[in-house]
């Protein structure tokens, strides 16, 4: 296999490369965790939200009231503000079900790699190394399931792709 397809298929055979698979469940896993955030900060579940959005409770003004480093007086300043509230809760609900369903991935990516930025600089400086923590990480698989178009292998990204908005439209993708 070389370098400029590596995750094309091997044969003349139409299957996708077992790598493929590996990132679909590290999409759909990531896909769940930030679904599962939303639902909890939505519903507060207690999962680890006692109150939720729905309840009347900010689901940023904790966390951001709280936040110590560089851009601590950024992030107190907007915690609690309704447009960081209803931005932070459509990022957590639109990238989670982008992912789950494979659809919309482009935006996804971008959108996602943005609001784990937020969430890193906001939690700066990491406990346990002076810069690398998962919110890199997360916002690393995004870009990578974007870039192989990822949403095909058990997702909706080939019905999705197929929509005449989407192919008028390529960033939908």
């Amino acid at each position: 296999m070389s370098l400029e397809t590596p995750l094309r298929p091997t044969s003349s055979v139409s299957s996708p490369h077992p790598a493929r698979y590996a990132l679909a469940a590290g999409r759909i896993f990531l896909g769940w965790t930030f679904l599962w955030a939303f639902v909890d900060k939505l519903f507060g579940l207690g999962k680890p939200t006692e109150k939720g959005w729905l309840s009347g409770v900010s689901p940023s003004k904790g966390f951001l009231s709280h936040t110590e480093g560089p851009f601590k007086d950024l992030f107190h300043a907007m915690a609690g503000k309704v447009w960081v509230d209803v931005l932070f809760m459509f990022g957590l609900g639109g990238l989670g079900i982008a992912l789950l369903l494979g659809i919309c991935l482009r935006i996804a990516a971008a959108g996602g790699t943005i609001l784990l930025f937020m969430l890193w600089a906001a939690s700066l400086w990491p406990d346990t190394n002076p810069f690398m923590d998962m919110h890199w990480i997360y916002a690393a698989a995004l870009v990578a399931a974007a870039l192989t178009d990822n949403g095909t292998t058990l997702g909706l990204g080939r019905l999705w792709a197929r929509l005449p908005i989407v192919r008028d439209l390529p960033f939908l993708r």
